[in-house]
């Protein structure tokens, strides 16, 4: 039986990447490139190069091209860890764009979830999290205001919320919610995604002297991250 030609294509590139002609992190022939190398149309090499990326063999960049992909970044799902020192413990370099930082009026949800009332102040952060220059977490944080007062006179390009927040209001007990969620455009563009990929999102509660303290939801590409925990018995 004849192999399909986006079969072709994707076969030569794992092998290509296999053999060392491409390394991780090297940018791939475009696809304008690869269709004159095959002889095929420009469908069949897209087919080829998003099969390849939802299995994570490459990344694609929107408007920058094809890399060969490094091993999906990992998080404990158990944990409740600081991303500057899980980036830093893969030996990567870690990097923080902070989009907000702000006193918001709270809305129903947001009031219900720390006790509060509707329109009460609450902080909001809103941080983009890079792993060598690539983008890896959209991190959107409320904050308990009793908890952590001086929490908007924090630089979080330098220091994360969560480390902050581990000095001031020390972990008494958290909880992680993990879902597949479709990315709003705002997110699609900053973790620089397809429009049509998933966000894995981790909703993410903390409480520390008997009150909640922060609620975070943690946006993530779906294809480069992944959670993993370790359970025993109890």
């Amino acid at each position: 039986m004849t192999e399909s030609p986006y079969r072709v294509i994707k076969r030569s590139i794992e092998q290509g990447i296999a053999s060392g002609q491409w390394r991780i992190g090297q940018i791939l022939p475009s696809e304008h490139a690869l269709c004159r190398s095959f002889s095929v149309s420009r469908m069949t090499v897209n087919r080829a190069m998003r099969e390849l990326a939802n299995e994570n063999v490459i990344r694609r960049v929107p408007g920058v091209g094809s890399f060969v992909a490094e091993p999906a970044a990992q998080s404990a799902l158990v944990e409740i860890r600081n991303i500057a020192a899980e980036i830093q413990s893969r030996h990567h370099h870690h990097a923080a764009q902070v989009l907000a930082l702000e006193s918001v009026a709270a809305t129903a949800e947001i009031a219900e979830a720390f006790g509060l009332k509707p329109a009460e102040p609450v902080f909001h952060s809103k941080i983009l999290h890079f792993e060598d220059r690539l983008p890896l977490q959209i991190e959107d944080r409320f904050v308990n205001p009793a908890v952590a007062p001086l929490y908007l006179q924090q630089d979080f390009s330098l220091s994360t919320p969560s480390e902050y927040l581990t000095r001031v209001a020390p972990l008494q007990e958290g909880e992680h919610v993990v879902q597949a969620a479709t990315c709003m455009p705002d997110i699609s563009y900053l973790l620089r995604l397809e429009a049509d990929e998933p966000c894995l999102l981790v909703t993410r509660r903390t409480w520390s002297a008997n009150r909640l303290a922060s609620l975070a939801r943690l946006y993530h590409p779906g294809h480069r991250f992944r959670l993993q925990g370790r359970f025993k018995p109890s």
